[in-house]
């Protein structure tokens, strides 16, 4: 009787495996003939990540920072209230003219973002912490007060 269970439980298993070896024959044999889908170049800028950097300020005050960078820094996206990579972009190009940004016109708000920002809020908006490349609490009161009256 024990012989019999033996038999039956090999003869399930090679069953099983002959399946299952055959099934993979066919199906390396079918993907093989099909020809892979062409799928289209995409640049790198397509699939970033959209990065909102508001500093602070709420949607009525970013568009007013959109406006202001719409009328003197060729911004030319949505006002929308969401200063994303487009509107740091034009920030960027306000801060390389007049307040020593150095960094590339990239649209990601660093460290050389922020300390270029900070003395242009320094100058003019009652920014007092230090040029420290952190956006904390005093840089971004300082934003606001930029946005508020712009």
């Amino acid at each position: 009787m024990r012989s019999n269970v033996l038999v039956k439980t090999l003869v399930s298993v090679t069953t099983a495996v002959g399946i299952a070896v055959g099934g993979l024959a066919t199906a390396g044999t079918s993907v093989a003939a099909t020809p892979p889908a062409q799928q289209p170049a995409v640049s790198a800028d397509a699939v970033a990540p959209f990065a909102v950097v508001n500093l602070g300020l709420s949607s009525a005050q970013a568009k007013n920072v959109q406006r202001w960078l719409k009328t003197y820094y060729n911004y030319n996206g949505a006002i929308d209230g969401q200063l994303g990579t487009e509107s740091w972009k034009a920030e960027q190009r306000f801060l390389k003219k007049y307040w020593n940004y150095t960094g590339a016109i990239d649209g990601i708000v660093g460290s050389g973002t922020v300390k270029a920002l900070q003395r242009f809020l320094k100058a003019h908006y009652n920014y007092t912490g230090a040029i420290d490349g952190i956006a904390g609490s005093g840089t971004q009161a300082a934003f606001k007060r930029f946005a508020n009256v712009i």
